[in-house]
This record gives C-alpha cells, sequence and structure tokens, in this order.
C-alpha cells in the first residue's frame, strides 16, 4: 500500500477514534444532568398549568411568544450596528445563531452574501497571513540573533509557536473584552472567546447580547468586531500549517 494511502487511513481512523472519545466524554458528563433537567422542567410545566388553570394549546402560544421574542431581548438587532455584526460573523463563519434574516429577500441575499464573501475574505486575509508570516520571519530571525543561535532562520515549528502565542492573546483579549458586556462569569467569557477564535459558534453565549450593547455601547462593538476580523486571520494562519 502506498505511503499516502496509509497516511489518509490512519487520519480517518485516529479521527474517528477522536470522535468516538469524545462523544463518550460528553454522554458522560451531560447525559444524566439533561436527564435532570428534563424532568425538573416537565414537573414546572405541569405545576404551572395547575397553577393557573392553562391549557395545553395556550401554554405552547406562551412558549412559543417567549422563543420569539428572545432576539429582540437584546435590543434591534438588524440596524446598521447589529446588521454589520452579523455580516462579519457570516464572512468570518462562526454563525451563532443568535439573529438570522427572517424575510425570504433577506435569507437569500445571505446565501449569495455568504457564497461570494467567505472567499473574498479568505483571499484577502491569506494575503495579509503571507504578509505576517514575513514579518514574523524577519523578528524571530532577530531574536534567534540576538540569542546567538546556531540556527537564525524562522522554522516551521517557530511559526507554528508564534501562531499559538496569537491564539492565546486572541482568547485573553476577547475574554477581557466580553466581561466587559455583562456576558456572565469569567469562564463564560472565556467559553465566548474560545467558541469565537475556533469558529464553532455555538449560540448558547453571545457577546453584545444584553442592554442593547449593540446600540448603547458602540466601543464594545467596534471591539468584538476587530476580535472577529483577528479570528479570521488566526483561522488562515493555522490553515497554512495544519493541512
Amino acid at each position: 500500500m502506498k505511503r499516502q494511502n496509509v497516511r489518509t487511513l490512519s487520519l480517518v481512523v485516529c479521527t474517528f477514534t477522536y470522535l468516538l472519545i469524545g462523544a463518550a466524554v460528553f454522554d458522560a458528563l451531560e447525559s444524566k444532568e439533561e436527564e435532570r433537567r428534563d424532568g425538573l422542567l416537565k414537573v414546572s410545566t405541569n405545576a404551572l398549568k395547575r397553577k393557573y388553570n392553562i391549557s395545553d394549546d395556550d401554554y405552547r402560544m406562551i412558549e412559543l411568544v417567549i422563543i420569539e421574542y428572545k432576539p429582540h431581548k437584546a435590543g434591534p438587532q438588524w440596524k446598521f450596528a447589529g446588521a454589520f455584526y452579523f455580516a462579519t460573523v457570516v464572512l468570518a463563519m462562526i454563525g451563532y445563531g443568535h439573529s438570522t434574516p427572517v424575510t425570504a429577500g433577506g435569507k437569500a441575499f445571505c446565501m449569495g452574501y455568504a457564497m461570494v464573501g467567505i472567499p473574498l475574505g479568505l483571499v484577502m486575509f491569506q494575503s495579509i497571513g503571507e504578509r505576517l508570516n514575513k514579518f514574523a520571519s524577519i523578528v524571530i530571525r532577530q531574536i534567534k540573533k540576538y540569542l546567538s543561535c546556531q540556527k537564525i532562520e524562522a522554522t516551521e515549528m517557530n511559526l507554528m509557536f508564534a501562531t499559538g502565542m496569537l491564539s492565546s492573546i486572541i482568547i485573553t483579549t476577547g475574554a477581557a473584552v466580553f466581561s466587559g458586556t455583562k456576558a456572565g462569569p469569567i469562564l463564560i467569557v472565556f467559553i465566548i472567546a474560545s467558541v469565537t477564535l475556533t469558529t464553532i459558534g455555538f449560540g448558547d453565549y453571545v457577546a453584545l447580547q444584553n442592554d442593547n450593547a449593540l446600540i448603547n455601547k458602540p466601543g464594545y462593538v467596534a471591539l468584538s468586531l476587530v476580535l472577529s476580523f483577528l479570528v479570521w486571520l488566526w483561522l488562515q494562519q493555522a490553515s497554512i500549517y495544519l493541512y
């Protein structure tokens, strides 16, 4: 079997093994808590229906109203500041899901906008990444020269280390930014920063979704947008070394 085929097969096996391990760990950590919360919600729902004599149809209507109103608690999502934030999230491929277009025109435009904008952004940031790589190589060479190292050329490992340092700085900076938005305890703000950095974007915690921050706190909006662009750039840099 060719070496390339062996490498591909090994990667497939390792990836699926990693998925199985992840599933087992999440199952062990989360499934019992899910069952507990589900049971508690059912008990609370039945108690609420009995207390206020709410029919099943009325309760479903109340549920629908609460679910539909939740995004509006954060303030206007589609004025220019919120729309720019959404456009950035789309192009950065974070996809929090905190707000989505509801009109047919908005949905259609979003699909076309993403298909054109994402490749455009990737090309732009790849170009920026190449310039940053060159700058990082110069800095690393100067540091090695100062330390009197035998090999002063910047190796791929050196650049990967620099990318790791950059990701740590971005996560810490993001946590500091989000902590000012009353996002929650320090663990929560680090979760927001990490989920943003990795472009997972679960959407359970999203920055700028309290106290009408999109309208009343332009400084935090600007910092969050800058963080999203840094995430985009980090993704490009990491992909160069990982793939």
